[in-house]
């Protein structure tokens, strides 16, 4: 009797099992995976290659616009007319659409002062008309360069060797100067032509629909009229 009164106290007292309430619901816990650090890296080396690329491009075509820019003023300004102000006439005849470039003719017999006539066989003129033989008259008003070269062969003892481009606003206005050059014969033996000079100018004028320009001098006897020595032009810019 004694043994066994033992062995009943030295086992444990275990609880019974407490069933599960009715209604509530348990919450279940999932393991997320975890992210390894090196299967990103190549999505992002992607993007910093983009990215670079991106940027590589834009510099290079700004680049390229620039030095284009800068070889064709150099080419189109190198020329011995554009030192002397005068823009090429081949590249005007390509790129710009309302331009005249027109050349002088000698008249029968000169008088002392007056206005340039028009050699229409040889000149040049689009979208801007010719009028009474000296006048180029403007249809689209804008702002113009206008130039003019004037080679004199001849001196005079009481008057300037001068060019002037003159405008007037109609056919019925007085027309005004807008431009003017000057130059002076060499009595040395230095030059090539000693006794020549040539009279340049160029300006940006703003000219309305009707307006007229004209190329005048105080004596066209001391004029050279060989084509490439004495010419007048414009172009719209």
């Amino acid at each position: 009797m004694i043994n066994t009164y033992q062995t009943s106290m030295a086992l444990p007292q275990v609880p019974p099992p407490v069933p599960p309430r009715l209604g509530r619901s348990q919450p279940v816990l999932i393991p997320a995976p975890l992210t390894s650090p090196g299967h990103s890296r190549p999505l992002l080396r992607f993007l910093v290659c983009v990215v670079m690329l991106h940027l590589f491009l834009s510099v290079g075509g700004f680049l390229y616009l620039y030095y284009n820019e800068i070889q064709i003023s150099r080419a189109a300004y190198s020329s011995p007319q554009a030192r002397a102000g005068f823009p090429p006439v081949g590249k005007q005849d390509t790129t710009y659409r309302v331009l005249a470039r027109m050349v002088v003719k000698k008249s029968p017999s000169p008088q002392k002062a007056g206005y340039f006539e028009w050699n229409i066989e040889h000149s040049i003129h689009k979208k801007i008309n010719y009028f009474e033989k000296s006048w180029l008259t403007i249809l689209e008003p804008g702002d113009y360069f206008v130039y003019s070269r004037v080679t004199f062969s001849k001196g005079h003892a009481t008057i300037p060797l001068a060019s002037l481009v003159k405008l007037r606003k109609s056919q019925s206005e007085k027309e005004t100067d807008v431009m003017k050059a000057y130059c002076s014969l060499s009595n040395g033996m230095d030059s090539l032509n000693p006794h020549m000079c040539t009279a340049t100018q160029q300006d940006v004028i703003t000219l309305e629909k009707g307006n007229q320009l004209s190329l005048w001098v105080d004596d066209l006897s001391l004029v050279d009229y060989d084509m490439t020595a004495t010419s007048f032009g414009m172009y719209k810019v």
